[in-house]
């Protein structure tokens, strides 16, 4: 299956995109619906949208999708990822790698010769697949968040509109009952997750609204061979 990444500007989507995005979340477990995808088209910058075309696919059709933002929290550069979704299917790792890659790409032309942190909320333990190629991933198993750790669960907290509702030592993020944007991303059925990190979700209540929040760091040197690609 071959796959198409774009990423655009928000204000650029139609309808019927926003339509073919909701059918995804449909699918989920998250289960956002199209008004919740609409909104954060008044809340995120840009949308990334994977598209498959090629064997069993009748294609092109959207595969997965992310709004996301480049931007700066206390100087510092970041990739944010909001609401997003890929669709269940035996390729969805090479999706998710594909959208978060591009984004990674961009990260390079916004902030060049800089390390750039990574941050969203996750669902489900799969999700932290998104994490794949950086460092200093937090949660991790047996490490203990430093002090600068938890200040920046608390900042993307505030930046995912859930200021003081997040556990800076757990990074879970507790619900108020309303849907919560988040990387709805799991692994098939045939594949378990890692015990130690299924444990981040322990509590955590998706009907709440509850999500666990993450980042990790790309490398300058990392993202400048991914630009050179």
């Amino acid at each position: 299956m071959a796959l198409s990444i774009e990423t655009k500007d928000t204000t650029a989507l139609s309808d019927a995109e926003l339509a073919e995005m909701a059918d995804i979340c449909a699918g989920g477990m998250a289960g956002y619906d199209v008004g919740l995808v609409s909104k954060s088209t008044e809340e995120w910058v840009l949308i990334t949208q994977v598209q498959a075309s090629g064997g069993d696919v009748e294609g092109p059709v959207l595969a997965g999708f992310s709004f996301c933002t480049l931007e700066r929290i206390g100087g510092t550069p970041c990739v944010l990822i909001g609401l997003a979704s890929v669709a269940r299917g035996p390729d969805r790792s090479a999706v998710l790698a594909a959208m978060v890659g591009d984004q990674l790409r961009r990260a390079v032309l916004a902030f060049p010769d800089e390390d750039v942190l990574v941050g969203t909320c996750l669902l489900d333990p799969a999700a932290f697949a998104a994490f794949a190629g950086l460092v200093d991933v937090v949660p991790s198993p047996g490490h203990k968040a430093s002090g600068e750790e938890r200040a920046w669960a608390r900042r993307l907290a505030k930046r995912f509109g859930a200021e003081g509702r997040v556990d800076d030592r757990t990074f879970l993020v507790s619900g108020t009952g309303e849907p919560a944007p988040a990387l709805d991303y799991e692994a098939d059925a045939e594949t378990s997750p890692d015990p130690d990190v299924a444990a981040f979700f322990t509590g955590l209540d998706r009907a709440r609204g509850d999500r666990v929040i993450a980042f990790g760091w790309a490398m300058a040197e990392d993202l400048a061979a991914r630009a050179s690609r």
